[in-house]
């Protein structure tokens, strides 16, 4: 299944505040990423429907192991990325958002090749 570049900022997002928190509700996500309200409840609901996140009666969001999945991966991708681009000589604060950028459009073998050249390099 292929999901948007935004979703996956959504779930790594919720992995990264999970890690830092152990508790996320809505209305972190608005205070990490910087958007509304009601945009992020939007979000939300989609990805329950998509079943990657769970939410409970108190507004708790958890990964859903498909979830947990995806978001894994997109951190792997931004990590990975960050470190090559630093490495490189970027400075951090554009890393992370070039970063940010590139983890949803590379191709599977170019991230491959990048991963590569950190590990041997």
């Amino acid at each position: 299944m292929v999901i948007r570049a935004s979703a996956e900022d959504y779930l790594e997002t919720i992995l990264l505040l999970s890690k830092k928190t152990g508790a996320v509700r809505s209305i972190d996500i608005v205070g990490e990423m910087g958007f509304s309200r009601p945009s992020v409840s939007i979000a939300m609901k989609k990805l329950r429907e998509a079943e990657m996140i769970r939410m409970d009666e108190s507004g708790y969001i958890t990964l859903t192991e498909k979830g947990m999945k995806t978001a894994g991966q997109v951190y792997e991708r931004h990590s990975t990325l960050y470190d090559w681009l630093t490495r490189s000589g970027v400075s951090p604060k554009n890393a992370a958002a070039d970063a940010c950028r590139m983890e949803h459009i590379l191709s599977e073998e170019t991230f491959q090749m990048i991963r590569s050249l950190l590990e041997t390099g």
